[in-house]
Parts: structure tokens; sequence; C-alpha cells
């Protein structure tokens, strides 16, 4: 099980990348079509003063049920090791056991 604290830093960072989302894509929008350089330098400096945890790129994915960060699977939100003991007790509908 990941400590309380980390799950609670990853939900912190999540609501932060949805409060900045909107302002981060128009600041960078600006940057990359704007032909006044001084424009693009002002929008650079307020895209700097934006919150570094705002950055979509700090957040990471973490199991649902342990918070594990690493073996995680996509499809169904967990973990390969929660993957494994949920199949095996029939809990994934449509995931069974290969065997050949």
């Amino acid at each position: 099980m990941a400590k309380e604290s980390m799950k609670a830093r990853e939900v912190k960072r999540a609501r932060l990348v949805a409060k900045y989302a909107e302002k981060r894509a128009a600041l960078k929008k600006i940057i990359a079509t704007s032909e006044d350089p001084m424009e693009a330098y002002e929008a650079a400096r307020k895209l700097q003063s934006i919150p570094r945890n705002a950055n979509p790129i700090r957040l990471h994915n973490r199991c649902k049920i342990t918070g594990r960060p690493k073996g995680y699977i996509r499809q169904f939100g967990i973990s390969r090791i929660q993957f494994r003991e949920m199949a095996s007790a029939g809990l994934i509908p449509g995931v069974k056991k290969a065997s050949w």
C-alpha cells in the first residue's frame, strides 16, 4: 500500500492540472502562434509563473486499490498485482488465465 500522503499529493496535483489547464493552453497557443516577440515573451513569463505541479507531465498513474505507482495497467486502472489477483478470483469480466 502506498502512503496516504502520496495518494493525497497525486489528487492535489490532478486538481491543480484541471484548474490551470485552460490558462496553460491559452498561453502556449500565444507562444506558438504569436508574430510579436514581446507578446510571446510575456506569455512565456506568465506560463512560468503557473505552479509546476499544474503541468500534466507531473501526474503519475496509480492503482485505484493500493495506490501502487508502478506496474499500472491503464485499461483497468489497477496495478499488475491487483489485476492478477482479481482475474484469478474471477472479479474482472471477460478476463481468464491464458493456457496453451
